[in-house]
């Protein structure tokens, strides 16, 4: 069966096993009073955070509706387009282009990359215009809604919404040739319980109108805007949010596959309590003549009753295998030895306890996570709990010698050459174990020969590669080309933050013959391993695989050719132009270098931004907001519990140390480059920058670093800073004693903890040298909130990221600042930093001065860059490779 495919700079394969893919609608005037106001204003910038936040939270698809009376909603739609794609953060996902204008929607086509989806177009001015519009659409490749809405307006029942849709259907297959799988129907979602005799059918009209569609035209999408369906019910939340869950139930079921939906007026199906759940089904599914009345009343007089927790400990008298699987799916290590001893004199043999009662009690918990009813922090607990269960155990299989625990399979678990980060390897390596697989880590910064040469010794199923900053990618493609080189056939995962589907298969896919498979959360790891292994899926895996990575390819490198892109010195003729002057430009009340031995832990506890924190347990929405959130509210809020605890002993303890080094220093800039000088005014040293090279819209600029510096030949002098900080000093030797005791679970948080204050400490520099060592905002007064939305002024980008994506500028950095000695912080060949929690950057004071992704540049650039840097093409090449066009 084909399937729809959507991408932005990464592809979206919607399949049957992607359950419900939701929609994030608040970059959507008609949905967003705020977005709508900064849209007015033409605070674009502000509106690309709202954008950014859409895919923080979760969202599979990106809606963009620029339809307002007093916008001029074609430009508005083409300049934000623009924008995102401009950053690739939020451009990884694909978009939904949202309009009731044609020009509109054509507009945003022509700019926008991947492939899209068109919202929408319909039967409602004829067949003709449909007719053209639809293959508009399928000439710009995108997918397309199909509103249930013909010349005589929008179906409004079941027998309506299958006559349009059997009508639009032909038309799109038979006249436009239209791909059946690009085909997504909206069937008009309408409220229920409003009181009107002809409304009682409104929700049961669509379940079985869906129904029709997936049975007649398997292929084709359903979709619809759940919200409207509890409109009655304005003001009472809790109505609303347990109708909306009670239709996505029936919806899905039936086989509603996509939709906008918002996130915090949903509640867990299974938890609606049972009277208010008969009440919205009797009126969803028009059991009752008098439902409506009855939820009417309902909603009226009762209100939600907190309840305070209990601990409940009744569970102990259940049989010893519910008591064993209560622990590990709860993740409660206090019994564990206790039922461990019980369950090793029941057994004839100590390995028996492992086999039966613990992967028992593992296979349940690997069931509720693959179905989404247990999330990653929970799993990390179990597997605490299964650690230390084998450890009480071990000794008892020494003394018999039995070790031949058998496992589903052998998986090598690496982060490459040059890289230090580790926390995602280490969930997906624990996740994975969760399953009965062994795992051999290898750790970090491995090369290429030693993870053949284990690979190899250990006869390992499959080699999982790890890494977090862009030089990894190009050791990835290093690891595969010399097992193909070899003639070696391990299967390869690839996995981390800077990689990708389009990268995984452009570049690694590419050199291997064999498969290579990129996972993007642990949840996904599983279901790979298990495919890859399985007798009966590994043939028809490894073909799909293949053949998706070739799509991908393909797509790639037809929409680089067609990307237009400008010569360096246009682009630079194009530059970013700012005022210096007096008021802009702030002599700083220090210059020079100034080192921070130990900073208190105590002071950056305030500055911690704690949604990444969330994000790397693959627990995805904004904090606070995450806490309360009704699908993984509560696992949150018992992370949190637990990370605030760690974080109050780590700081009372002071188990970590915090160093920073940063210096200010008189700067302009030279075409491209910023010449730092000495407080005395001579040539201390020279950073290098790239300009962005995309063809922009009119009056947008192709901007670089250096542009936030006044010229030399402007006579007028500049300065420019740069740091690096660190909260990384004993984060592995508190991991290890975790480690030690099998405690996986306090092993990542310390890590994740570490990034998180070294994070708040390169704020709360930020604040301090904008505050009092440049004083070019000795007044501000900023929120941790605002801190976190950068609504300071002034920029630190850092080398390795979007804007200078060029990690040898950190050589500079160190060289400048005397970064190893003064603070200890080395660089590793790769140029990560080490420890791991540390944060580096540069300084810019300008208040027009921005964050911004450099996107691709073309050789005439590079070529350029490799010149003035006196280095080499091939070098500067390497280098600069996931960004080359």
């Amino acid at each position: 069966m084909k399937h729809l495919k959507l991408s932005g700079l990464e592809a979206l394969v919607i399949t049957p096993e992607s359950n419900f893919i939701n929609i994030g609608e608040r970059t959507n005037v008609a949905g967003s009073k705020k977005f709508l106001r900064l849209i007015k204003d033409g605070h674009y910038n502000e509106a690309l955070e709202i954008a950014r936040d859409q895919v923080e939270g979760g969202a599979q698809v990106l809606d963009v509706n620029m339809d307002d009376g007093l916008l001029d909603g074609k430009t508005a739609m083409v300049n934000f387009l623009n924008l995102i794609a401009a950053e690739p953060d939020i451009a990884r996902i694909p978009v939904m282009i949202d309009s009731s204008k044609w020009e509109i929607l054509e507009a945003g086509l022509q700019v926008l990359q991947g492939k899209p989806i068109v919202n929408s177009i319909s039967l409602k001015e004829g067949e003709a215009t449909f007719i053209r519009q639809a293959k508009l659409v399928k000439r710009y490749g995108a997918a397309v809604i199909v509103m249930a809405f013909d010349e005589k307006g929008q179906a409004d029942n079941y027998e309506r919404r299958l006559e349009i849709v059997k009508r639009s259907y032909d038309i799109l297959t038979q006249v436009v040739k239209f791909k059946e799988t690009d085909i997504i129907f909206d069937l008009n979602i309408f409220p229920v319980a409003t009181g009107l005799e002809e409304h009682r059918r409104n929700a049961i009209d669509f379940f079985e109108a869906t129904k029709w569609v997936k049975a007649h035209y398997p292929s084709v999408g359903v979709s619809g805007g759940v919200s409207n369906v509890s409109f009655s019910f304005r003001g009472n939340d809790t109505v609303r949010e347990a109708m909306h869950s009670v239709f996505l139930y029936h919806a899905i079921q039936a086989g509603m596959n996509m939709g906008i939906v918002n996130p915090s007026l949903l509640v867990v199906y299974d938890k609606i309590p049972k009277d208010l759940l008969a009440l919205i089904e009797d009126v969803m599914l028009d059991r009752d003549e008098d439902a409506t009345e009855k939820l009417i009343e309902y909603a009226e007089h009762n209100k939600a009753v907190k309840k305070d927790k209990i601990e409940d400990i009744a569970w102990r008298h259940l049989p010893l295998q519910e008591r064993i699987t209560h622990s590990l799916v709860n993740g409660i290590d206090k019994f564990v030895e206790e039922d461990a001893e019980e369950a090793r004199l029941q057994s004839a043999r100590p390995l028996e306890v492992i086999e039966i009662y613990l992967m028992t009690g593992m296979n349940v918990v690997g069931d509720l996570f693959g179905s989404g009813k247990m999330f990653l922090p929970q799993v990390v607990k179990s597997a605490r709990v299964m650690k230390k269960a084998v450890a009480y155990l071990q000794p008892f299989i020494e003394k018999e010698k039995d070790r031949s625990r058998p496992s589903a399979g052998k998986v090598l678990m690496a982060t490459v050459k040059g890289d230090v980060h580790d926390i995602g390897k280490n969930i997906v390596s624990v996740v994975l174990a969760c399953n009965n697989y062994e795992i051999v880590d290898l750790g970090i910064m491995v090369p290429a020969e030693r993870i053949i040469e284990m690979a190899k010794e250990v006869n390992a199923d499959i080699i999982g590669l790890s890494g977090l900053i862009t030089p990894s990618l190009d050791e990835m493609v290093h690891v595969a080309s010399e097992l193909e080189r070899q003639g070696l056939h391990f299967p390869l995962m690839i996995g981390g933050a800077t990689t990708s589907k389009v990268h995984t298969a452009v570049k690694i896919d590419a050199k291997y013959n064999n498969i290579v498979v990129h996972v993007n959360d642990a949840s996904r790891a599983v279901n790979v391993v298990s495919s890859i292994l399985s007798e009966s899926q590994q043939d028809n895996y490894f073909k799909e695989t293949k053949a998706e990575n070739e799509r991908i390819r393909h797509t790639y490198l037809n929409h680089n050719t067609q990307k237009e892109y400008l010569g360096i010195e246009a682009a630079r003729a194009n530059k970013l132009q700012l005022n210096f002057n007096e008021e802009t430009i702030i002599k700083p009340q220090f210059l020079g270098i100034k080192v921070i031995e130990n900073q208190p832990l105590d002071a950056l506890v305030a500055t911690i931004d704690w949604s990444p924190f969330f994000r790397s347990w693959d627990l995805y929405g904004k904090f606070p907001d995450i806490l309360t959130d009704e699908v993984v509210g509560k696992q949150a809020t018992d992370l949190f519990i637990d990370a605030k605890a760690m974080l109050k002993d780590i700081v009372d303890k002071k188990l970590l140390k915090a160093k920073a080094v940063f210096g200010i220093f008189p700067a302009n800039s030279i075409v491209d480059d910023i010449e730092v000088l000495s407080p005395e005014y001579e040539p201390l040293a020279k950073f290098y920058t790239l300009r962005q090279q995309s063809k922009k819209a009119a009056k947008i600029p192709n901007i670089a670093l250096s542009d936030f510096i006044a010229p030399k030949d402007a006579g007028i002098q500049d300065y420019v800073g740069c740091f690096c900080v660190t909260a990384g000093f004993g984060t592995e030797a508190l991991a290890e004693s975790y480690e030690k005791n099998h405690d996986d679970y306090n092993s990542i948080m310390v890590k994740a903890l570490a990034d998180r204050l070294a994070e708040a400490f390169a704020e709360h520099l930020h604040t301090e040298v904008r505050k009092k060592y440049w004083a070019y905002a000795a007044n501000e007064v900023l929120s941790n909130e605002e801190l976190i939305k950068e609504k300071y002024k002034g920029v630190r980008p850092a080398p390795g990221y979007p804007a200078c994506p060029d990690h040898l500028e950190k050589e500079t950095i160190w060289a400048l600042l005397n970064v190893e000695q003064n603070i200890g912080v080395t660089l590793t060949e790769s140029l990560a930093m080490w420890p791991a929690s540390s944060v580096s950057g540069y300084y810019f004071a300008h208040e027009d001065s921005k964050y911004f992704g450099l996107g691709r540049i073309k050789t005439d650039q590079l070529k350029d860059y490799a010149e003035r840097k006196n280095m080499d093409y091939a070098l500067a090449e390497k280098w600069l490779a996931p960004n080359l066009a």
